[in-house]
């Protein structure tokens, strides 16, 4: 059994250290893509303060033959199922292999809303041999939410993963 647990004084440089070492203690030697999904969505959860959903889309491909991304392991409320790449904070990370921090999601083109409380997002691309195969998405009830600082965690979190989903 593991309990990792952040501790609430230490700064967010050492909370995302120590995410990601949690992460890696799960999911090293691990071959199941959707395990390990799921159990580093809810160490977002228990992480990454001020979240009302955190999880991941993978690439899939649609009724109509052409890529998408399809809902993977999360924590909070129900989402969107499918996403068409270049649609939404999502589409748009999956298309540009990206980055996206948004500080208003409302101000955000043909942002989707899978929750109507949420006020910002970061999306960060996992990337293997060049290709988007997934995606991590964090969404808060908070308007600029997320931080550069948070997008390098983020994003060292999903280089990590891009050979364990």
């Amino acid at each position: 059994m593991f309990d990792f647990k952040p501790d609430p004084a230490q700064g967010k440089a050492e909370n995302y250290r120590q995410l990601h070492n949690a992460a890696d203690a799960l999911t090293q030697g691990e071959s199941d893509g959707i395990a390990n999904m799921a159990n580093v969505a809810s160490l977002l959860w228990e992480f990454v303060p001020d979240l009302n959903w955190a999880g991941f889309y993978r690439m899939g491909e649609g009724a109509s033959g052409k890529d998408e991304l399809v809902l993977g392991p999360f924590t909070g409320r129900p989402a969107c199922i499918r996403i068409p790449i270049g649609v939404g904070v999502c589409g748009a990370a999956a298309k540009t292999g990206e980055t996206q921090l948004v500080e208003d999601v409302h101000a955000f083109p043909g942002h989707i809303a899978c929750d109507a409380a949420s006020q910002s997002e970061l999306v960060a691309p996992i990337i293997r041999d060049g290709k988007v195969i997934a995606v991590i998405d964090l969404d808060s009830p908070n308007k600029g939410r997320f931080t550069q600082e948070d997008a390098a965690g983020i994003e060292s979190l999903a280089a990590m993963l891009s050979d364990r989903i």
